[in-house]
């Protein structure tokens, strides 16, 4: 199988014509006491490398995967030593530059998101860069069947099938299992600390890297779905042709 092409390996004469680009979004925040800074990125350049393996050869255009934006609008956990949030204002104005840029180039834009907290931005990015003529979209990583908002289980499993060596499951603990929508009003005016003091939003004891591995493997096949043959919403975002 041909490897997926990193942008940052090419040089300029080696880059497709009019290719379909990938660029991965995610964060630098905290994720409990035993996952890393990076999660969120991590998984969404993972999620569009394994993405565009599967599209070689199926779609018409070469796909090509962007370095990944790892700042993004991570205000929520600014309480939390380490988190960097660059805010809304700053990513907006990033993420319509790049597209901009891109579209000289490119052909189709496809912003892999790792971090909910950039959804508002990035669903007002797009949308004001369709208006603009640019070929543009968004996806985000969500694992079916979610049991826990952040840093909890299905994040920690994640995290243990795609780069185990960087979770530390003996500092892990469970944190806030409430549900997101019975927190969220105090998460939103107050921060993540406020309703949790570990930054955990679930519980990660009984991760593993197996349910991992199936949750990593879904989220994958939700995105080349949506990709390869989604509808547009009024946000922006690519949806799965069963909610076309």
């Amino acid at each position: 199988m041909t490897a997926p092409k990193q942008l940052a390996d090419l040089s300029w004469p080696n880059v497709p014509d009019r290719p379909l680009v990938l660029v991965p979004i995610g964060s630098i925040e905290q994720h409990g006491p035993h996952l890393p800074f990076d999660t969120d990125t991590v998984i969404a350049a993972a999620a569009a490398d394994a993405c565009v393996a599967r599209l070689i050869g199926v779609i018409d255009n070469e796909v090509v995967i962007a370095p990944p934006i790892t700042y993004g609008a991570s205000g929520e956990h600014q309480m939390f030593p380490g988190t960097i949030s660059i805010g809304h204002d700053a990513l907006r104005i990033m993420l319509i530059e790049l597209v901009r840029s891109l579209s000289h180039w490119a052909g189709r834009i496809v912003f892999v998101n790792g971090h909910g907290g950039n959804v508002p931005t990035i669903a007002e990015v797009v949308n004001q860069l369709i208006i603009e003529q640019h070929d543009v979209a968004w996806v985000p990583c969500a694992f079916e069947g979610a049991t826990d908002a952040h840093a909890g289980h299905d994040e920690t499993s994640v995290m243990l099938f795609l780069d185990p060596q960087r979770v530390d499951m003996e500092r892990a603990i469970t944190g806030n299992t409430s549900h997101l929508s019975e927190i969220l009003p105090d998460l939103m005016e107050s921060g993540v600390r406020a309703v949790s003091e570990s930054g955990v939003l679930g519980n990660p004891l009984h991760a593993d890297e197996a349910q991992g591995r199936r949750l990593f493997d879904g989220l994958v096949d939700d995105l080349c779905t949506r990709i390869f043959n989604g509808s547009v919403a009024s946000n922006g975002q690519l949806l799965s042709p069963q909610l076309s």
